[in-house]
């Protein structure tokens, strides 16, 4: 891959405004836990490698599963996340493929788990890592080999 601009060194603001975006999100009354599942499992919709990376290794050092983070692709099929995790990770499915919109169906469903509040927190918790994700493709950002 060829080398791309790094906007962090390049746009130090920009990061700022982004970084003040997960200070907010890390007051909201999600759990780290579903934050965590949000942005590992919007990060493999999108394929940002650098974000998957990172993610899982801040899940497991949480306390995920290795099962839980394996099956989180097939996430519909395994019994293994609660109804608020399905929930949420529907609806960051939805958010993410947004050009076929949220459906009615989906929004209902987080409304019945989760209070307005979490609600719209979690539908910008999956906004940030959207931006993040587009911000890692591309400028081609890679996970460090470990």
């Amino acid at each position: 891959m060829s080398k791309r601009v790094v906007i962090k060194e390049i746009e130090p603001k920009a990061y700022e405004v982004m970084f003040g975006f997960e200070k907010y999100l890390s007051k909201t009354n999600l759990t780290p836990t579903v934050k965590e599942l949000i942005k590992i499992r919007v990060s493999q919709i999108n394929g940002c490698a650098y974000c998957i990376d990172l993610h899982t290794k801040d899940a497991r050092k949480m306390g995920e599963t290795e099962q839980r983070i394996y099956a989180l692709n097939a996430w519909r099929e395994t019994p293994f996340f609660s109804e608020t995790e399905r929930a949420v990770l529907a609806l960051a499915e939805e958010v993410t493929f947004i050009n076929k919109g949220v459906s009615d169906e989906t929004y209902q469903h987080a409304a019945r788990v989760l209070d307005e509040q979490t609600l719209a927190q979690a539908i910008m918790a999956i906004i940030a890592i959207n931006a993040w994700n587009r911000i890692g493709i591309s400028t081609h950002m890679q996970p460090a080999l470990d």
